[in-house]
């Protein structure tokens, strides 16, 4: 399956997996599709608060340079430290490469996302 049940997705093409009050937090497959060959990546640092809908980062291709927006708010509380040596690792596995974990301020904000049929559902 191409976008995994175990995940809630954004419409800006962030997806987060849940565990008690920890998500990982990463990029589509639609999304590395869209950007092509990922060459850097700014991830916050961890402590960092981020706020559901807002950019906590930015990933740059050979394409372009884009947002990457915080699915849920909460506390950053660990960052991928070898996806940022190796971004490209988001090209072959998007649904691998997490890129920050963050503890959940409020299980209800995850609410909004949508599920892998709605994802799809939204990408046509």
């Amino acid at each position: 399956m191409l976008y995994p049940d175990d995940r809630k997705y954004t419409k800006d093409h962030e997806w987060i997996r849940l565990s008690a009050d920890i998500a990982e937090v990463g990029i589509t497959d639609y999304a590395q599709q869209q950007l092509g060959d990922v060459v850097y990546m700014e991830l916050p640092a961890v402590g960092s608060q981020l706020t559901a809908g807002q950019p906590f980062g930015s990933i740059e291709s050979v394409k372009a340079v884009s947002e990457l927006f915080a699915p849920v708010s909460g506390e950053v509380v660990e960052v991928n430290g070898p996806l940022r040596d190796h971004p490209e690792a988001v090209n072959t596995d998007p649904h691998a490469a997490w890129m920050v974990k963050v503890r959940v301020a409020d299980a209800d904000t995850t609410a909004g996302l949508l599920d892998s049929a709605q994802y799809q559902g939204l990408l046509g």
